[in-house]
């Protein structure tokens, strides 16, 4: 069974469709079993593995509204991961979800129908708190964090945790933290370092030591539909995801 990693923040701008696309790519250039679903109705991880969004037919979905089975939807790709993709359409299943039964944990059942054929699947998230997410913290055993050093990323940060505890108490009481990882990572700023010591007394020993740079690359390899690690495999973004990726693994050894 494949351990579910959802990636979460419901402050946008912070990097999680980022980190999302690249640390699966990452993973899977190790040798994982991956499957990366898309569940932001922008698109921008499928868009980001080289799938046209305009192509997509049958994606995440018609999987939650009970059009479609899971493995239909999901994509193989040439970056190994294999990819279950969104568009706009998704965007409409929030409503449409309102009204069916077992609303909150669809995406928990369609992913368990696959979870035999992977060593991990991660999930991106929209920037926001509504029942996509909710199906996401579902469905997931443990939340990865992405934190851009900035004020607001500890307002954000307290709400998101907030939602964790609730999901806990009412739906998925194994639900866990991942880890909290720094995006667009400037050292010299004495902000990046009052907000990542603030991170650190709250998570302790669940921040990532790896740190992501901000860097003018990995804002590029998303329009060229390529994880970072194939766009520019030496540059310090593909460096920072792929010690990142090590960093997943080794906390994962015992799974």
């Amino acid at each position: 069974m494949a351990k579910v990693v959802a990636v979460a923040n419901q402050k946008g701008g912070v990097g999680k469709t980022t980190t999302a696309v690249n640390l699966s790519s990452c993973v899977a250039a190790l040798g994982k079993k991956v499957l990366i679903v898309d569940l932001d109705p922008q698109g921008n991880t499928t868009s980001g593995y080289g799938i046209a969004k305009r192509s997509v037919n049958v994606g995440t979905y018609e999987v939650l509204i009970g059009e479609a089975q899971a493995k239909d939807a999901i994509q193989k790709t040439k970056y190994r991961a294999h990819v279950m993709p969104s568009n706009t359409r998704l965007a409409g299943a929030a409503l449409e979800l309102v009204d069916m039964d077992n609303r909150e944990s669809r995406l928990r059942k369609a992913l368990a129908t696959v979870s035999g054929e992977y060593d991990y699947i991660f999930i991106d998230c929209p920037p926001s708190l509504d029942l996509l997410t909710l199906n996401s913290l579902c469905a997931c055993d443990t939340v990865l964090i992405p934190i851009q050093c900035e004020y607001y990323a500890l307002e954000g940060l307290s709400e998101l945790m907030s939602t964790l505890k609730t999901v806990r108490k009412k739906y998925n009481r194994y639900l866990d933290v991942e880890g909290v990882v720094f995006t667009m990572y400037s050292g010299r700023l004495n902000l990046t370092i009052q907000v990542v010591e603030q991170v650190k007394k709250f998570f302790g020993s669940k921040v990532y030591k790896t740190t992501v740079p901000r860097t003018v690359r990995l804002s590029e390899a998303p329009s060229y539909g390529q994880p970072i690690n194939f766009y520019e495999p030496n540059g310090k973004g593909a460096e920072a995801y792929m010690d990142m990726a090590l960093e997943f693994l080794k906390n994962n050894k015992h799974d």
